[in-house]
């Protein structure tokens, strides 16, 4: 049976790394995102490896997502594997000092768009039934508070509980479900965190081994690609060159 693998926020970063590194492995693609010139150089590089197709898509749209899922052609519709990677950070300011733009858009894209698709492929993966699976894309900071992660934290917090929820309705169902969290990683991340301050995105990475977007893209294909009677409820994946830190402590001069 045909693999076909749906991606959100293929054009760049974790979405692009993967979209390639299931192209090497044979997987049909179906590839989504907001930037249709990205879209369409990816399955210019893809489809002459393996079955491409795109869809400019806004996850945020509920009826734009429940549209393009209800417009896949007939051979990209035997869904096997969902990655949920659409999703960004703004403002790493204090909370104190960040618009409430910042935040709508977080929660209207890391939430809202993971629940908009996730409820329009459920029946194509429920059809596919034992082995499908639904890969989550959260973060370290879903579990670990910082300065600055005020919503974006929160928000990965939630894609951690949904995944574990969704685990325990399709328990009978075959579909597994994993929330893979990433920790400090080089993509455009931070250059979008930072609304294209380029200086302030390297200083992120400045001095240290970030990982790469194909190092992510490696473990979610890995993560998809498990026997069908296994489940990786969550996965937490830092650089060695990170690590947790000490309790912040406000104290007198």
């Amino acid at each position: 049976m045909k693999q076909v693998v749906f991606i959100t926020g293929a054009t760049s970063g974790f979405g692009r790394a993967t979209a390639r590194r299931f192209a090497q492995a044979g997987w049909s693609l179906v590839l989504t995102g907001r930037r249709t010139d990205r879209l369409e150089e990816l399955k210019a590089e893809l489809s002459p490896k393996v079955p491409v197709h795109i869809a400019t898509l806004d996850v945020r749209d509920a009826a734009a997502v429940q549209a393009v899922v209800d417009a896949l052609p007939e051979d990209f519709r035997p869904v096997k594997s969902l990655i949920n990677n659409a999703g960004l950070a703004l403002a790493p300011q204090p909370s104190q000092s960040v618009a409430l733009d910042d935040w709508h858009t977080m929660i209207d894209t890391n939430i809202t768009g993971l629940v908009n698709v996730t409820h329009a492929l459920l029946p194509l993966l429920l059809k596919a039934g034992p082995g499908a699976s639904i890969v989550n894309i959260g973060s370290v900071a879903g579990q670990w508070p910082y300065p600055g992660g005020h919503v974006y934290g929160a928000s990965k917090a939630f894609v951690q509980q949904f995944s574990y929820n969704l685990r325990c309705d399709l328990i009978k169902t075959g579909v597994r479900v994993t929330d893979i969290a990433p920790g400090m990683a080089e993509t455009e991340f931070s250059l979008v965190r930072n609304k294209g301050d380029q200086a302030a995105a390297d200083k992120v990475y400045a001095g240290t081994t970030a990982m790469s977007a194909e190092d992510i893209a490696e473990q979610i294909h890995y993560v998809a690609a498990l026997p069908a009677h296994l489940n990786i409820n969550r996965l937490e994946i830092m650089p060695v060159r990170q690590a947790w830190s000490n309790f912040a402590v406000d104290r007198d001069a």
